[in-house]
């Protein structure tokens, strides 16, 4: 992979992270029941989804 590509897939990596922070923050401080733990399994899936782009984007 080039350095080009390595650099936007590590800046992707970093905005899924961030979704994923802003994610469960909401979800532990505006929702309750099911909603709650919906959004913090959705935040869980995409905080593992950008882990893998980084170590992606390191290799």
């Amino acid at each position: 992979m080039d350095p080009m590509a390595k650099m936007w897939l590590s800046l992707v990596a970093i905005l899924i992270m961030g979704v994923s922070v802003f994610l469960i923050t909401f979800a532990r401080s505006k929702t309750k029941g099911v909603i709650r733990v919906v959004l913090s399994v959705v935040a869980f899936v995409t905080m593992i989804i950008g882990f893998l782009g980084g170590v992606a984007s390191i290799m």
